[in-house]
């Protein structure tokens, strides 16, 4: 039975979501603050964890970078920012999905079902470290060295290197990446992909190589 996380200072938003979690069988784990939140991480690691981002002691933004830090855990974004520029930064910054207060209930249930079917994915996949030239992964792991550098990613980040290795010299369209790696239909999503591939590109790249290719009025493939 999954554990998810809640880190929601809102006590009625919190109690509301709690209740439907539990309901529809997940066990759950409550913190009010970012502190609280970061304390119960690392004792009870959780399969999901929901996270609000104006929080009392260490807020969202930081928490976030602090899991991404050493865990590959999906982590929803539950928040009442709804501009796009929002968004986008926290999915470059590691999250793996955005929720606009107010939500629909069965919809973040759906999304979160999403995310816990992809990290069993990813989990069940082959451990056989992967090697491309002089970059090696680590599937079981997320591990990515280049030169025996180690080179952290974010989850998109990974899975947008695994598909590039595991199919060199293909050109990728944008839409390809991203139903490829997010697994939703596209939509106009060309920001979110390029803000992807502009950091993985910069946490691969050393001196003068770089291995993603951009092919004019395609997309993108590795090289």
């Amino acid at each position: 039975m999954p554990t998810l996380l809640i880190i929601e200072d809102d006590a009625s938003i919190h109690s509301l979501v709690k209740e439907a979690l539990e309901l529809h069988g997940f066990q759950t784990l409550s913190a009010y603050s970012g502190t609280e939140g970061k304390l119960l991480f690392g004792h009870h690691p959780p399969d999901l964890i929901l996270l609000d981002l104006m929080l009392p002691g260490m807020d969202g933004d930081e928490f976030l970078k602090h899991v991404r830090s050493n865990s590959a855990v999906p982590v929803i974004v539950i928040s009442a920012k709804n501009d796009q520029a929002s968004k986008l930064e926290l999915l470059t910054n590691g999250a793996d999905d955005y929720v606009t207060k107010p939500f629909d209930i069965k919809e973040l249930l759906a999304r979160i079902n999403i995310q816990l079917r992809h990290a069993a994915t990813s989990a069940s996949s082959t451990n056989q470290e992967i090697h491309y030239k002089n970059i090696r992964i680590h599937p079981d792991t997320l591990e990515v060295k280049v030169d025996d550098r180690p080179v952290h990613l974010t989850r998109r980040e990974y899975a947008i290197l695994q598909l590039f290795i595991e199919h060199p010299q293909k050109v990728f369209s944008r839409a390809n990446i991203y139903e490829s790696v997010w697994k939703e239909p596209y939509w106009d999503n060309d920001k979110t992909v390029n803000m992807h591939i502009s950091n993985l590109r910069n946490k691969l790249n050393a001196g003068d190589t770089n291995y993603i290719k951009t092919v004019w009025g395609i997309g993108f493939k590795f090289d």
